[in-house]
């Protein structure tokens, strides 16, 4: 077997609710990162907004937003390389304007950053107008490296556009990582486990997703095989699980369903 078939990395997904205390959040990011990795994590993922999240959004995003080089990406930094893990998490990061923030994601490791991810589609969705603070970003695919297996970045919303994720799995992601603030309200919490196994399933891969917990967000973090099955997962409350992606478990799968290799259609951005 080779080494690139026999890699596995263990994952955590890390459920906890960002305040307006950008400290505050730091320093919850802090002890689940001591308490993921005591646990076998090398991949510790966080929800969308974990720098600094106010519900409803308003003005003071803008006022708590930083930059890459800033307080929160460095304490990431930090808390990596202490611990020997490659970190995601959400933040609110300074856009183009004065009023409008990015909704970005990093993947840090102690050395530095190894991949950041500006969200595509903005929740203006189920009475909610995320583009009145939110400022899109590119299109284009965000992927990193650990331990010979390559993870894709995506948010939140993007969940909802199947696009996304398969423009990450052709860019050779075989696991997606998905960060997440998934509002609740009727048939959220179905359509937030639905989406995240159909991802799985149609892409063949790995799903990571960290959310919210109630009473704003789901809940419901998990680790998704490619099959689609939940391997580990928290409830409605904070709490981290741990499970293992594993690449001969994704190429197991693509040698039975190969659907991304008999696939008729590319995606083309517009």
């Amino acid at each position: 077997m080779t080494e690139t078939a026999s890699a596995a990395v263990p994952v955590a997904v890390c459920q906890f609710a960002p305040t307006a205390s950008r400290e505050g959040n730091r320093d919850r990011i802090a002890a689940m990162t001591v308490e993921a990795a005591s646990r076998g994590a090398r991949l510790v993922v966080f929800p969308e907004y974990s720098s600094y999240f106010v519900n409803p959004m308003d003005e003071t995003l803008a006022a708590n937003a930083e930059t890459l080089e800033g307080e929160f990406v460095s304490t990431l930094t930090t808390l990596a390389a202490d611990h020997g893990v490659v970190i995601v998490a959400g933040l609110v990061e300074r856009a183009s304007d004065a009023r409008h923030v990015h909704n970005t994601v990093v993947a840090v490791r102690g050395d530095g950053i190894l991949a950041t991810y500006r969200k595509q589609h903005l929740y203006d969705a189920f009475g909610q107008t995320e583009s009145d603070w939110i400022e899109a970003g590119e299109l284009e695919p965000a992927t990193f490296e650990v331990a010979g297996i390559r993870f894709g970045l995506l948010t939140c919303y993007d969940l909802r556009f199947p696009e996304v994720a398969r423009t990450l799995v052709d860019a050779g992601a075989a696991a997606l990582v998905v960060p997440a603030e998934w509002v609740r309200g009727p048939l959220k919490e179905h359509h937030w486990t639905t989406l995240l196994a159909a991802r799985a399933i149609e892409n063949t891969t790995y799903v990571v997703a960290a959310d919210h917990p109630t009473p704003v967000g789901v809940g419901h973090s998990q680790v998704i095989d490619p099959q689609g099955v939940v391997i580990a997962g928290v409830g409605v409350h904070d709490g981290i699980a741990v499970a293992v992606v594993e690449r001969s478990a994704i190429d197991r799968v693509r040698e039975t369903n190969p659907s991304l290799r008999v696939r008729r259609y590319a995606v083309t951005p517009r």
